[in-house]
This record gives C-alpha cells, structure tokens and sequence, in this order.
C-alpha cells in the first residue's frame, strides 16, 4: 500500500462514519487480552500464524457481551467480516462468519474502513501487479480482467505502478515468512472487500461523496440565528403526539409485517439474497396472474396497502363492479394520473375528470360534499396537478371506512384467497448455490414493468374503443 498525504476530500465527509466509531470500539474490547476473544497460533499450510481466533469463539464472546442470542451474534460478526475488521483466513473471498472452528485473525488497523481516505485504483493496479509478480502470472480469473483493464486505463503511468509493486514485493521480501504471510493475508482481505468479486454485494458501497462536513460547527451569523427562531417557532406550533401512542403504532406495524419482511421472516420458495433464485421476485411482481397468499393476506392490513398493489387494485375494482360503485375506484385513479401525468396536459386532464365524475349530469357521477365541491370548482379555474386533491381524500375516505371492509369480507376476496399461490420451499444444496450464482441474471428494471402496464392499458383501451372503419380502410389503401 502507498500511503497518502492528500486525502480524498469527497469521501472525508462519509454519512457511516459515526456507526464506524463505535464498531471500532468494540474491535478494541475484543482485542483486549485479557477480556477479549481468546487467541492461539495456528499453522496455515506450513506457517504457524499467531493470532489466530475460532468463528465460534467469537459468536461466543459477542453473544455474553453484548448479551445477545446466538443468531443475532452471528449476524453482528458476519457484519463485522463483511467490513474488514475480521478476515477469514481459510476461505477469503466468503465473507461471512461461520459458527464453528473457522480461522480468523482482526484486521490491523491501517486496513480499517474508517480511514478517512478512499481506496484507489491506482493502489488496487499496484497490488494487482505485486501479486502478479508473486503469483508469476498466476492470478484469479477476475483478477487477470482488471489486471488487463487497468493496463489499458492506466498506460500513460503503468511504469510507476510496475515499479511500486516491485519495490513493496522487495520490501516484503526483507520480512519474516510468518510476518510476509500476515501482511499478505491482511492486504487480500482489504481489496476483497473493497474490490469484491463478481457477482458480490459490497459493504462499502459509499454512495454520493459528500463535500461538505455535516458534523462542522456553522459560524455564527444574523441569518443562522433568523433560521433557528423559525425553526423554533415552527416546532412550538406543530402538534405533538405523545411518545406512547406513536411507539405503539412503530411497534403495531413491525408486529404486522414482521412475518411479510424477507430479512425478518423465511420467503418461500426460497430467500434471492442467499439463494440466487428469483423465483421469489417472479411470484410477487406487479404483474402476475395470481399473487401468493402472503401477497393477498397482506392486501387486508390497510386499504392504501390494496390499491398499491395492481393486482389487488383489479380485484377491489371487479369487487366494486358487482357492488355498482366502481366509480369512486375511478375516480381516485384519473385523480393519480393528474398528479403524475404530464404537465403538457394537465388542463385538459383536469377538465376532462371534472366533467367525467363531478360535473352535474355527469355520466359516472360521484357524491361528494358541498365544500369539497366548492374548492374542487375553485381550483379548476386555475388547474394544477393537485387540483383534486380534495375530492380524492373524500372519496379515499370513503371507500376506506365503508367499501374496503365490505371487500374483505366479500365472496370476491375471500375467492382470491383460496386461488392464491402457495409456493413450497426449495432447499438447495451447497453445490446448487454455487451454481445459481453463476447463473445470476439482471433484474428487471422498474421503467420495464412500468412500459409494460402502459402497453397493457393502451390494449384494452384499443379494445374497448369504438372501431373507425373509415379510418382503417384509409390506412390500409396507404400500406397498399
């Protein structure tokens, strides 16, 4: 490693840096030697390698000092390895703590996270060409690939990176073999978790760099004080909500989506993050012909929760059909169209809703109060895309305290429920993970599915649409 005078101004300023402290704090408690995680020398291959702690004895330490159950303290290690602070020695490029007689050894603190700079490429060059030199042209498939790619990115100053990796390898030959098989070991686990192989989710994903340092004291002006009086004031005007009612509403919600959360609770047919197989994503797209049951139970725990969903969103809609109210349902989507359409033709749109749904006479008029009413007709004078917003929270209102309870306890629903899909679980073997890795594909972007939808709603209006026959006896003597 080259070591750094400048340092990397944009990510100085990093938003984890606070969270990378205190797990700091708790690497030097675990080093302690007296408190700490029990140590030992181990031979690794043919080198004895002080140091050395036990995957179980960690989970072990973590779990009587954090007091904590054992699951959750693998987790809190396999976060630990994830950032660097342990590193395995058996298997380097898993990154995750296994419960049993594993090798492990503390990351020295040079290869820390919190380091205030940011890992180069230039630095990741020089140690791919020290190992090339090493490894006499022997690396790993991936590794060759950036080796070649830096070749060609980094010409115009590759004779300083070979000539830096021919120093350090020199260097390093001066060290004990013991004291070379640390460093090197050390130095591996650094660029696997900052430069992870293909197909590997990484820890240090830093996002936008930031420029400024949200932590710097602001200098005391006029207009920092004007800033703080309105914050004041508004803090003293708005409600308040006593900390009892709100905590129980947090904990009312996690205790209802605890067993629907596929990091909380097993997914079937099988978990895509450890797995690989996107089985689980093909079940619960937008998109599907019939949900699963998970995806259907979860449609009753609130009615903003059934109109996000497209598919229960089609089935509260034939719902409302056989109760002859499917205008409110229509109501309430032209108003999210207004509020999410283009703004060419927002006036058009506007007028349009109005003289589908509120205008008197109209052909699927909806009921809504006179001051409702009179607001809506206000704001048309003017449109805007929240021009509706009124009418919607009526008619929103309405069909969740009335319409929405009716539908869960309508033959409709409770159809749905028993033709929804139960997927049973895959359990894959070692050999098949390695494999479905390989095989990873892309996700589907959003704006597909989104592409998708529109194609879908322009068929059935062409569908429903009356037929030009004019117009398709023109078209067919231009094709001639």
């Amino acid at each position: 490693m080259t070591i750094k005078l400048i340092r990397d101004h944009g990510q100085h300023y990093r938003p984890r840096m606070a969270c990378l402290k205190k797990v700091e704090a708790l690497l030097i408690e675990m080093q302690d030697p007296k408190s700490g995680v029990n140590s030992s020398e181990q031979k690794l291959s043919v080198t004895s390698i002080p140091h050395v702690i036990a995957g179980k004895d960690i989970i072990a330490w973590i779990t009587s000092h954090m007091k904590v159950d054992t699951q959750e303290a693998q987790a809190v290690g396999t976060m630990l390895v994830a950032f660097g602070f342990i590193y395995p020695l058996q298997d380097p490029k898993k990154l995750i703590l296994k419960a049993d007689g594993s090798f492990y050894r503390f990351q020295t603190p040079y290869f820390w996270p919190a380091q205030k700079w940011k890992a180069q490429d230039t630095d990741y060059a020089i140690y791919l060409a020290k190992r090339n030199i090493r490894k006499k042209g022997i690396l790993d498939e991936y590794e060759q690939e950036r080796y070649e790619k830096f070749y060609k990115w980094l010409n115009h100053k590759w004779d300083f990176i070979v000539n830096q990796a021919k120093e350090q390898n020199r260097a390093g030959k001066q060290r004990t073999k013991a004291d070379r098989v640390v460093f090197d070991c050390q130095e591996r686990a650094y660029w696997i978790v900052h430069r992870p192989p293909p197909e590997t989710h990484s820890a240090m994903d830093y996002g936008v760099d930031r420029l400024f340092d949200p932590n710097a004291e602001e200098e005391k002006t006029s207009y920092y004080y004007r800033r703080i009086i309105i914050f004041t004031q508004q803090a003293i005007m708005r409600p308040k909500v006593k900390s009892t009612v709100s905590l129980g509403a947090l904990v009312k919600h996690m205790t209802t989506y605890q067993t629907h959360d596929p990091f909380l609770a097993p997914c079937f047919p099988s978990n895509p993050w450890q797995t690989d197989d996107d089985a689980y994503w093909t079940l619960n797209m937008p998109d599907v012909d019939l949900p699963t049951k998970m995806t259907v139970e979860r449609w009753s725990f609130s009615f903003l929760e059934l109109l996000r969903d497209p598919c229960g969103r089609a089935n509260f809609r034939l719902f409302l059909k056989k109760e002859f109210s499917g205008e409110n349902l229509a109501f309430w989507e032209a108003a999210e169209e207004l509020k999410w359409g283009a703004a060419s033709a927002i006036s058009e749109k506007a007028e349009t809703v109005f003289k589908m749904f509120l205008a008197p006479g109209a052909p699927r008029w909806i009921n809504v109060d006179g001051r409702t009413m009179a607001l809506t007709v206000k704001g048309l004078q003017c449109p805007h895309r929240y021009v509706l917003d009124a009418a919607q929270t009526h008619i929103f209102m309405l069909m969740k305290k009335d319409t929405f309870y009716r539908y869960l306890k309508s033959p409709v629903y409770k159809d749905m429920q028993k033709k929804a899909i139960s997927p049973a679980p895959h359990n894959f073997t070692e050999a098949q993970l390695e494999q479905n890795s390989r095989n990873r594909k892309p996700g589907l972007h959003p704006f597909v599915t989104w592409q998708r939808q529109q194609e879908e709603k322009a068929r059935a209006a062409a569908a429903t649409a009356p037929i030009d026959i004019k117009k398709l006896i023109a078209n067919k003597l231009e094709r001639q």
